[in-house]
């Protein structure tokens, strides 16, 4: 017995065993299988927006379509604006007396702890109804764009005179559309802060569009504040300071934070109370103005105008010609630009673009940011390192966004991000499979994630992306059907929201602050800053505030009028001299620099009649017709544009005769852009460069050197070659302190290399080849508000700087310019001006340079059409300060 039940126990044990590996072996199975199948990182973090259901702007390339009002007949109404008609009417007879009754009884209240938490369909009809039967209300919202490709609206705040409301846009999403109505009543004046976004937003999300708008930012730009952020309104009217990193929260959690709560109120609180004193200070100065003489502007109908201009804006989606495309040469113009610009491999190039075509992909399958994907730093260092395994990918990526200024990333963000980890081995594959087809990459991967057996959850926002899939621009061809934007024009929108941001006037140019005579004639206009001279030196009293003027205490010499100049006592208006734009605009000289820097000094002193305004588009018509008529000018006088080569004066061979000093420029020198380029590639990239390439740029740089082997330290002085001080600072910025420690003196000295030109192998004295004087080119960067028809008298003990108005500054007899500029660069065009001025001085004396003149300013007009030329603007001006001085 003893024997038979060690049999029974081992057979049971046995059993056990066989039934244990059996389910170990299927369990193995179905969890390698859902690995396979179910490996995304959405299935287990679900996103507030997956439970959308309504979703108007997915992540696919379809386009926009906008609302459709049932009375409409246009079949193309889903691409124009529903409530285009209404807007218009109301820029074009606002209500003005309206607005001021209706913000006259408005209070400063203080904020307390009783809001209105909105989160459910019946409270939002509610809402509708009680704004309905209100005159007025304050909007704004917040948004969530980090963990969404397009963005959406998180909250939303209105506030009346007696509530506050916060509407949790989350849970509300699919009933929002509830509030167009009222948003598009034009009997209700919606009050926002910077509505420029917020109206596309409510667009895109709820189709909620805003009809009777008053923007308090640009009630700020018509009363010309010093600031126009809401944080600077708040402090300024109502003593209360926020805390705009909060804008930066996640505002999808719920609930809020007491902070975000406080912040979030905030905006939309006193937002009515700020648009009642900018109105009434809108009143004060259209009431001031309107005795007086110069007073052509209603300044509060200007604000409404402005205000409801925005709403007319459309949200479209922004669709390129082939995904990643732009990114990709941002990436280019701000990362690689700085590590060598044109010597950037075309492998690398080709890497960064198909890193950026996968992180676009993945952002909107996963409806993610492109910075939450993959950052740009990421992408340009795995490309450099060219990273290939998964572990050194990864390790890249991290380090990567360590070494990112923490103020431009957010902390919480995990890095690599979990997109990058849960398809790494598409990545890796992506990288390592340079020679495969990008467009088929994209199929390959759409289906991978959203097809029959996808590795990633379909949403709302990622179904139409797989259905419209041929809808996806490919062989990166220009989409223009349907009036899709390709790359270019989404590179130009954004080159030019660029440039107006950084270089258009950031303040008014025009004070039309005038000055007059001891008689009481009207001298001329000019800008606070000439007012406020005069005044603290007590040659001049205050004879009106607003806008200032004066009167001299003492004779001018010279009036304007005498010499038929009366551009000189005309107002001016801030807008383009073109098309009237006055949202924006910055100065333009009629008459290039290059050329006005080298004019004798009576030529150029009063300069404003050459200077007017233009906005970005017109300054580009003009700066375009500028360029070829240089070319003419050029061709015309036998003066190249550019010095065509340089040779290091060292090396150079000397050739025996009176020109000995004299290069040939078809024996020796090299063009100093080509040049820099090959110092540069080779500093760079040299010891990775096939040997050829590497010798071809070699042999640039030695050309330059007399054909000698060169040196590190040869290349480091190559670099530097013809640069402007301007230009050294800005190329040591983005290359750090090495380029100023290994700075040769003397290539600082401007010693080093003779210039030579194509065209006459004439030799232009030392390394900048135009000679200028300090001041000469200061007054090019003058405002150009700078304009005078005064003279001091001779019993001033002290004459205003030459910023001042009307003052003329003596020329010493025989005194002459300095033989060297170190402002000028060989790659600009100031050698070319100062011999083009020279010739002309020398053959025709200063009459030749008023008919130059009358030559530019043909050009320009011929170019632009300007249509808003302040009076006495004309082609044939001529400077009446020569024959005053000659006085």
């Amino acid at each position: 017995m003893e024997y038979k039940d060690k049999v029974r126990i081992a057979v049971a044990v046995a059993s056990l065993a066989a039934i244990s590996i059996f389910f170990t072996r299927q369990y193995r199975r179905r969890g390698k299988q859902k690995c396979l199948t179910s490996k995304c990182y959405l299935h287990s973090d679900s996103k507030p927006q997956f439970a959308f259901k309504r979703v108007l702007a997915d992540n696919s390339f379809s386009q926009f379509k906008h609302l459709k009002l049932p009375n409409s007949n246009n079949e193309m109404s889903s691409n124009l604006h529903p409530y285009e008609r209404e807007i218009t009417a109301f820029i074009e007879n606002p209500r003005v007396e309206f607005e001021f009754d209706m913000y006259s009884s408005i209070d400063l209240k203080e904020m307390n702890d009783v809001y209105v938490w909105v989160e459910t369909e019946s409270q939002l009809k509610e809402l509708a109804d009680a704004l309905s039967k209100e005159r007025f209300f304050a909007v704004d919202t917040e948004q969530h764009s980090l963990r969404c490709f397009l963005g959406f609206t998180a909250l939303i705040q209105i506030s009346t005179q007696k509530e506050d409301y916060l509407l949790d846009t989350i849970a509300l999403h699919d009933a929002m559309a509830i509030l167009n109505p009222v948003f598009a009543e034009p009997n209700i004046c919606k009050v926002f802060h910077g509505a420029d976004n917020d109206v596309l937003w409510l667009q895109r999300d709820f189709h909620i569009y805003v009809v009777n708008l008053f923007d308090t930012a640009k009630a700020c730009e018509v009363l010309s504040k010093p600031q126009k952020s809401l944080a600077y309104l708040l402090e300024t009217y109502c003593g209360v300071a926020t805390n705009k990193l909060l804008q930066r929260e996640d505002w999808r959690q719920r609930p809020l934070s007491v902070e975000m709560l406080h912040y979030a109120r905030t905006d939309a609180h006193y937002l009515l109370y700020i648009a009642g004193c900018l109105i009434a200070e809108l009143k004060q100065q259209d009431n001031d103005n309107s005795t007086h003489p110069d007073g052509k502007l209603h300044l509060t109908l200007e604000a409404i105008r402005r205000s409801n201009m925005t709403c007319l804006q459309l949200y479209t989606k922004e669709v390129e010609d082939f995904p990643g495309e732009s990114a990709a040469s941002s990436i280019f113009s701000r990362h690689l630009n700085g590590q060598g610009g044109s010597s950037v491999s075309c492998e690398i190039q080709d890497l960064v673009r198909r890193l950026c075509t996968w992180r676009e992909l993945m952002a909107r399958v996963h409806d993610e940011s492109l910075r939450f994907v993959l950052s740009d730093q990421a992408i340009v260092s795995i490309a450099d390192k060219f990273a290939t395994e998964p572990t050194e990918i990864c390790d890249t990526i991290a380090q990567a966004d360590v070494n990112v200024d923490p103020m431009n990333l957010n902390s919480a963000l995990p890095s690599p991000s979990p997109v990058v980890y849960s398809h790494l081995d598409d990545l890796c594959c992506l990288i390592q499979e340079s020679k495969s087809d990008i467009d088929n990459i994209f199929s390959v991967l759409l289906q991978k994630c959203l097809g029959t057996n996808g590795s990633c959850p379909l949403s709302v926002y990622n179904y139409a992306l797989l259905v419209n899939c041929d809808m996806r621009p490919t062989n990166r061809s220009v989409l223009k059907r349907n009036g899709v934007k390709n790359s270019r024009q989404v590179a130009r929108k954004a080159s030019r929201e660029l440039f107006v941001q950084k270089f258009s006037c950031k303040s008014p140019v025009y004070h039309n602050c005038r000055i007059y005579a001891n008689d009481g004639r009207l001298l001329c206009y000019c800008d606070k800053r000439k007012l406020e001279w005069y005044l603290n030196r007590e040659l001049a009293k205050l004879v009106d505030d607003n806008p200032p003027a004066i009167m001299l205490l003492f004779e001018p010499k010279g009036r304007p009028e005498d010499e038929d100049n009366d551009f000189y006592i005309q107002s001016k208006k801030n807008i383009c001299v073109s098309c009237g734009e006055g949202n924006h605009y910055l100065r333009y000289r009629i008459i290039p620099s290059c050329y006005r820097m080298h004019f004798p000094e009576h030529l150029k002193s009063h300069r404003s009649h050459d200077i007017v305004l233009l906005c970005v588009d017109c300054h580009e018509i003009a700066h375009a017709a500028a360029e070829k008529h240089k070319k003419e000018v050029a061709a015309e006088f036998g003066i190249p544009l550019f010095v065509r080569k340089v040779v290091d004066s060292r090396e150079a061979p000397v050739i025996p005769g009176p020109t000995s000093s004299v290069i040939n420029a078809e024996e020796a020198g090299v063009s100093p852009l080509q040049l820099r380029t090959a110092a540069m590639a080779l500093l760079r990239h040299g010891p990775r460069m096939p040997p050829r390439r590497r010798e071809e740029l070699t042999q640039i740089v030695a050309q330059y050197y007399g054909g000698r082997e060169i040196t590190e330290e040869d290349l480091k002085r190559a670099l530097l070659v013809g640069m402007s001080p301007h230009e050294r600072r800005r190329y040591e910025k983005k290359d750090g302190s090495r380029t100023t420690e290994a700075e040769p003196t003397g290539v600082q000295d401007d010693k080093d290399y003779v210039a030579v030109t194509d065209s006459d192998s004439s030799v232009c004295s030392n390394l900048q080849v135009a000679a200028v004087s300090a001041t000469a080119y200061k007054d090019t960067n003058l405002d150009e508000s700078e304009i005078s028809a005064i003279n001091t008298c001779e019993n001033c003990e002290r004459s205003p700087p030459k910023e001042a108005v009307g003052i003329n500054y003596p020329r010493h007899e025989g005194s002459a310019l300095p033989a060297n500029n170190s402002k000028l660069s060989l790659l600009g065009h100031g050698p070319h001006g100062k011999q083009v001025v020279e010739h002309i001085l020398q053959e025709y004396g200063d009459d030749g340079i008023h008919q130059f003149c009358q030559r530019w300013r043909q050009v320009f007009v011929e170019a632009v059409h300007p249509r808003f030329l302040p009076a006495g603007w004309d082609v044939r001006h001529r400077s009446f300060t020569a024959s005053v001085v000659k006085h």
